[in-house]
């Protein structure tokens, strides 16, 4: 027998008497059908190697990766990736003419910064594909049992099992791949799964091996009984459904139908069950998981996408005015060259062709294309990784981002999106593991209209500290006693006459009429009493002794009963023993009296199932009654109370108001006295109906369950509080503030999901809920077509609705699941699903697979173009998360699938509040101006070339030194750019958080819009006209030395240049809003080292320098004073306007930051709080959701009732 004391011993399948359908019969392989044998596609051969005459299928392996690229394609994959971007292929070509006679410069000014662009790019790739290859490797390096031959198993790397190998999975281990359960610790071959990776639900599944097989439960590590086994299974092809699964296998001679209730999936986990063996279905990306998961794009940011079309944009430019250029050649060629006669060259060439200047004008063409390239800037692309990669590395080491349980920080898995961080539009969530903690807790109760329960939930708490900061901010003083009432809380966040105790794990209740044996004292014990015996009985949990302390814990199928058998505990009703047919409690009846221990014999227990909503159990108590006790949602057990039982309907329903408005969980609670004859009647039809067959059975099982459940009379309600992950309320709160979407897309059922809604505050009373929903029956029934058309009906009807409705802000919810939304999302349905959806305030969906996660991020991605954000932790959550524009991983306890998927991992839902609103917004504000800046720069310098071809003749010459030219957008111009994308703030973090409505400035791209691109666009186009104007107006045609000499192409270039130098340099001083020392350095620095390389270079030997440029800036351009004088007179005219610009802006159209801005440096945070307050409450965007819009919901009711009840105190007149 194995161990695991009186878990080893029980066959659980006699405890689940709707959820225990038959084993379906065997026969023997001669009575088969042809199609048995030869209609499934997949043929696997199980512990025996394949015979020589059969050809061996081919499967896959059980590697799995999620690496971009591998050794061989790194190298053509990347490249082509690099010059399938415009600018890069273009200056890869300009490159190469370099090396031609068209060039106008030599080669190293074009290929030294490409190289430096493509190879920094390039290693960036292969650095963070590393990190994905070492990541997946420790997922394939997980070790697994496999059998290896007379009945021993050896460990394997989870990439050697292959399909047909026999494994040995143990507790709380992790299956390796699909696998058919063959047995396991249990004697019937029963065994527990936790399949939250797959389905986001905490509940264990039940899954039973073939009971034909009959195996022995075996101990160890060698299991005799499968050195001689061999089998073949013949199964459908592999397919995303996780809920089903067909075929057989053939063993012995005989055929055994398969079903979903024999698969074990990967990424789900071994819970209560010592071990398992099984066979290997499907492996690698044949498993459910994995075929679950979605073809990874490619993302880019919109930022991104938006660069690409001012790069298209520019290059019309340089198409533009390379024409112009080659046009103005050919004139000149045509006109004005036959009279130069001293410069005619010795050879004719097709340049100076005078009888064919087309010819000549079409040469020239691809110099002036060469030439004016620097319209394109080349080192964006590598300035931009460089700025990414250092707010990712911001990002890494933000403390505030830090979970100290953990350990965990964030972790920008990809640079590429950081920006996109500040443009999010909707937020699309799992639940389990993502927003809650995967813990209930005993919170409150109703018991014979009674409530009782006095410490406060998290939401209670949250919104009521949030309903005393704002009667603060409008400096309100509450005179309504209930307000009051509704806003006294003490220091442990519990209300005053609450005592703080010692926390226990799935028991937060704290009332003392029921505590300490005192519910002996209240009027009705009797009833009492009984609500504590349905906790302690009504169940299907199993005691486990802790082997470290001693202690008793329970594993329960669900959180819910958990939670209640704490709660039965610590009222003195302990659950401490079961077996086949009998649960014991033992009972505490008197607060002196010691406990008693009490045996209830089970005969028959009515499984809890979505579809029925309830669980009863019907028991004999050892007077010999006969009790059925029953707990299920409320509205299915008010409407199966006796008439006689409604005695506490009406209290109980308003109790159970309170506790959903409170984000709690409820249960409804009930009992019924049975006669001997009565109970016997019914289970022998029972009975029959359970050894039947035929497609009736279950169908006549629910019935008859029915029958038995109706009469009951009402006992009670439960409300357990499914606790939320830290903070997560207040993150939701203020990312609704920041004007974001919200929705929740979850494998649970219905009501687990409306709960969390109604806790995180996506829902809340008041809110009518739209629930898109088909029956089961018509599912069953109905063609396709009658389905959609019933889908479309009911969306058609909640958009009217929405239409009508009366309330100018009254919130709508849309409720739908997964089975629905399968409909729903087909091509002809899914625009009006997304219509509905935009519609409401909140969106929730429930029993979705994981491909229908991504399927619902799809829509919302491409049909409403927005910015889309999926966080999850789970496997089931990947394909959304490679799907949205960003993903986001939770690194919880449910392994890294998530986090290897992801963009961004964190470690709680709450961080998420400050990546965005915070590093999103920095990040946008940073790369957009940045983006804007390069451009400006660049035009700035490639148009003054263009100006001096117009002066000469369009000859192709340059008056700027070719290092000059390489040096600029390389190294003297990059260190101020990258400290402004990488350090700039608007404002503090601090600031951000206060002020959420700040963020819609990304969503709605304010700062890269193309009236602010534009205008940085004919910003550079001003300034360059203003510095070659202004220099060829101070250098010629007079002398500017004192010897007589006047100035030569190269003089006016390198003053041109310094021009340049300095107003880009102060422009990008003017833009910054926070200069710390860094910038300050880059910016001044910048401009003391073009100084030191013109002084340098000009002191290099002649032969390694160009053109006059010898000795040029001590000799020739140092001593006269027009040099400084055109220098700071350019540098004032060309950053005038910018300087006018701004001042005016800010103060007759300030933006929001710039009044922020201004608020910080009269600091009236400090001296003037209640106008700091006002701003505050002003500066969040109107919401549904969240605790905020849930509070202003109770403000306002509060104030209506108090004025109601003024004004009937008032005198009438």
């Amino acid at each position: 027998m194995a161990k695991g004391g009186i878990r080893a011993k029980l066959r659980r399948s006699s405890l689940y008497t709707l959820a225990n359908i038959r084993a379906k019969p065997h026969y023997k392989k001669e009575q088969a059908d042809a199609s048995e044998l030869s209609g499934y596609p997949r043929v696997i051969h199980v512990n025996q190697t394949i015979p020589n005459d059969v050809l061996p299928p081919v499967f896959c392996s059980n590697y799995v990766s999620t690496t971009k690229y591998t050794f061989f394609n790194f190298l053509p994959i990347a490249l082509f990736e690099q010059f399938n971007r415009v600018a890069n292929f273009y200056f890869l070509v300009a490159a190469g003419l370099t090396f031609t006679d068209y060039a106008p410069f030599d080669w190293p000014s074009q290929v030294v910064p490409l190289a430096l662009v493509v190879g920094f790019s390039l290693g960036k790739e292969l650095f963070e594909d590393l990190q994905r290859y070492w990541q997946d490797k420790a997922a394939n390096c997980r070790n697994a049992m496999v059998h290896v031959g007379n009945g021993v198993f050896e460990t394997k790397q989870f990439r050697e099992v292959c399909v047909g190998d026999v494994v040995k999975v143990k507790k709380d281990e992790f299956f390796p791949a699909d696998l058919l359960l063959l047995q396991s610790s249990y004697e019937d071959g029963m065994s527990y799964v936790e399949t939250m990776n797959l389905d986001g639900e905490t509940n264990l599944k039940v899954k039973r091996a073939l009971q034909n097989l009959s195996f022995p439960v075996v101990d160890g590590d060698k299991a005799s009984c499968f050195r001689d086994f061999k089998a073949i299974i013949r199964c459908e092809n592999p397919n995303s459904n996780l809920y089903t699964f067909m075929g057989n296998l053939e063993h012995d001679g005989h055929i055994h139908p398969l079903d979903p209730a024999q698969l074990l999936l990967r990424d789900s986990k071994l819970r209560n069950t010592e071990y398992v063996y099984g066979a290997v279905v499907f492996t690698g990306n044949d498993t459910k998981v994995m075929q679950n998961t979605t073809q990874s794009p490619s993302k880019r940011s919109k930022i991104e996408l938006q660069m690409d079309k001012i790069i298209y944009l520019l290059f019309g430019l340089l198409i533009f005015i390379s024409i112009v250029s080659a046009s103005g050649f050919g004139l000149v060629v045509r006109n004005a060259v036959p009279s130069w006669w001293y410069l005619m060259p010795e050879v004719e060439g097709e340049d100076f062709d005078i009888n064919n200047f087309l010819v000549s004008g079409l040469r020239h063409l691809v110099t002036a294309l060469m030439l004016y390239g620097y319209l394109v800037p080349i080192s964006l692309y590598v300035s931009i990784e460089a700025v990414k990669i250092l707010q990712a590395s911001f990002i890494n080491s933000d403390l505030h981002l830090y979970d100290e349980v953990t350990g965990v920080p964030a972790k920008a898995r990809t640079s590429n999106l950081n920006e996109q961080l500040g443009q999010v539009d909707t937020i699309l969530s799992d639940k389990t593991g993502t927003l809650t903690c995967n813990q209930m807790d005993f919170l409150k109760c109703s018991i014979a209209g009674c409530a009782y329960g006095k410490r406060l939930s998290e939401v209670e708490l949250a919104a009521a500290k949030q309903i005393a900061a704002q009667l603060e901010s409008r400096d309100a003083e509450p005179s309504d006693p209930e307000t009051l009432e509704a806003i006294t809380i003490t220091d442990d966040g519990n209300i005053n006459n609450t005592n703080k105790k010692e926390s226990i794990k799935g028991f937060s209740f704290q009332d003392d009429r029921l505590q300490n044996g005192n519910w002996l004292k209240e009027p009705n014990k009797d009833v009492i009493l009984l609500f504590f015996r349905i906790l302690a009985v009504c169940h299907t949990a199993i005691p486990e002794v802790n082997e470290k302390n001693g202690e008793l814990t329970y594993e329960a199928e669900s959180p819910d009963e958990g939670a209640f058998l704490v709660a039965a505990r610590e009222f003195g009703f302990q659950f401490i023993k079961r077996t086949q047919n009998s649960i014991v409690v033992r009972e505490r009846l008197s607060i002196d009296q010691e406990t008693v221990e009490k045996e209830y014999n089970i005969l028959t227990l009515l499984d809890f199932t979505s579809k029925r909503k309830r669980m009863s159990a019907i028991v004999r108590d050892d007077t010999g009654q006969i009790l059925l006790l029953c707990k299920g949602a409320d509205t299915i057990i008010f409407d199966r109370l006796a008439d006689n039982g409604k005695m506490y309907l009406d209290l109980t329903t308003k109790n159970l108001n309170d506790y959903g408005e409170a984000g709690l969980r409820t249960l409804a609670l009930a009992y019924k006295k049975l006669e001997e004859n009565e109970y016997s009647d019914w289970y022998e039809k029972f009975h029959k109906a359970q050894i039947a067959s035929g497609p009736n059975r279950d169908e006549l099982l629910e019935e008859l369950s029915d029958i038995m459940e109706q009469g009951l009379t009402l006992v009670g309600a439960t409300a357990v509080e499914d606790k939320l992950q830290k903070g997560v309320p207040e993150c939701i709160d203020r990312l609704a503030l920041a004007g974001l979407k919200i929705w929740v897309l979850t494998g649970d059922k219905m009501e687990t999901a409306i709960n969390i809604g109604f806790s995180c505050s996506l829902l809340r009373q008041g809110m009518k809920q739209l629930c898109i929903v088909v029956s089961a029956e018509m599912l069953a029934q109905d063609t396709k077509d009658k389905i959609k058309e019933t889908i479309l009906i009911q969306i058609t009807s909640a958009l009217e609705t929405i239409k009508n409705k009366k309330e100018p802000r009254g919130p709508f919810a849309l409720i739908i699941d997964g089975k629905t939304l399968t409909y729903a999302l087909e091509d002809d349905m899914k625009f009006h699903f997304l219509n509905l959806a935009v519609s409401c305030a909140s969106v929730i969906c429930c029993r979705v697979s994981p491909k229908q996660k991504a399927l619902v991020v799809r829509l919302v991605k491409e049909g409403t173009g927005k910015t889309t954000l999926g966080i999850g932790d789970g496997a089931n959550d990947v394909g959304m998360i490679k799907e949205a524009d960003i993903g986001i991983g939770i690194s919880g306890v449910e392994g890294m699938q998530a986090v290897m998927a992801s963009d961004f991992s964190i470690a709680q839902f709450r961080f998420l509040e400050r990546l965005l609103i915070v590093h999103g917004h920095w990040c946008y504000k940073r790369i957009s101006k940045m983006i804007c800046y390069f451009f400006y720069k660049n035009i700035t310098l490639a148009l003054t070339l263009f100006y001096f071809e117009a002066e000469t003749g369009f000859s192709g010459q340059m008056h700027y030194d070719d290092w000059y030219m390489l040096l600029y957008n390389v190294f003297l111009t990059s260190c101020p750019v990258l400290a402004l994308g990488v350090l700039e703030k608007d404002i503090s973090a601090e600031f951000c958080l206060q002020f959420p409505a700040l963020y819609q400035q990304g969503p709605k791209n304010l700062f890269f819009d193309w009236y602010r691109i534009i205008g940085w666009l004919a910003n550079g186009v001003y300034a360059s006209f203003v510095i070659y104007l202004v220099n060829i107006k101070f250098f010629t045609p007079e002398s500017f030395r004192e010897e007589g000499q006047t100035a030569d192409m190269y003089v006016i270039g390198t003053a041109m240049f310094t021009s340049i130098i300095w107003v880009v340099n102060v422009q990008i001083l003017l833009v910054s809003h926070y200069l710390t020392r860094i910038q300050l350095h880059t910016i001044w620095g910048s401009i003391v080292v073009w100084y030191l390389i013109v002084f340098l270079y000009g002191m290099m030997p002649v032969k390694w320098s160009s053109g006059n440029i010898y000795h040029q800036l001590p000799e020739v351009l140092g001593p006269t004073y027009k040099f400084y004088l055109s220098t700071v007179f350019v540098t004032l005219l060309c950053n005038m306007p910018y300087l006018i610009h701004i001042s005016y802006q800010r103060c007759y159209n300030p933006e929001d930051h710039h009044v922020l801005q201004e608020m910080k440096t009269l600091r009236k945070d400090v001296t003037d709080r209640k106008m700091w307050k006002r701003e505050q409450s002003k500066a969040r965007q109107e919401t549904e959701i969240g605790l905020s819009a849930r509070v202003d919901a109770k403000m306002k009711f509060m104030r209506g009732r108090t004025t109601r009840k003024y004004s009937s105190l008032a005198p009438s007149s």
